[in-house]
């Protein structure tokens, strides 16, 4: 058997929304108890953490530091929890698991593994929508509908 080296990606929730999603903490004993049941080994330091960072951005340290080590090919797989744990946009998701598969390894999420199967690519691209939807939600912003009415994404 080869052995796989796997990187795990964490980012903590928004504190509004830290009472539905999981804690760090909780995504990164998920993480470290399915890369254990592949038998794969994980490093405390092959886990990119980006506490307190938006997912809106790409801008982040933990990310810069993984893709960092992705152009280097130092790395098989990344294990993350959920598509908006890696990027809170769609367009940021797809640019990075392009990236990284364009170095060789492969973006495995959780809570929801994905193939090339058109199906799964039509559920990411609607799970990256909702997460950009509950971004705007939760920072209250006010949208102007095509009718020109003020719509405020306030829905929970």
């Amino acid at each position: 058997m080869t052995r796989t080296r796997t990187w795990t990606v964490c980012r903590q929730p928004v504190p509004t929304r830290q009472v539905q999603a999981q804690t760090i903490e909780q995504q990164l004993d998920r993480l470290r108890a399915e890369v254990a049941g592949r038998g794969w080994q994980l490093d405390d330091q092959h886990v990119y953490r980006d506490d307190g960072y938006s997912g809106a951005s790409l801008g982040r340290p933990g990310l810069d530091r993984l893709r960092d080590h992705a152009a280097l090919a130092e790395l098989d797989a990344v294990v993350v929890a959920a598509p908006d744990r890696l990027a809170r946009n769609y367009v940021h998701q797809v640019l990075l698991i392009d990236e990284l598969a364009g170095h060789g390894c492969r973006v495995e999420f959780l809570d929801r593994p994905m193939s090339d199967d058109p199906h799964d690519q039509l559920l990411l691209q609607i799970r990256g929508a909702v997460a950009e939807y509950e971004r705007y939600a939760e920072l209250g912003i006010v949208l102007v509908m095509p009718t020109g009415r003020l719509c405020r994404l306030d829905w929970w």
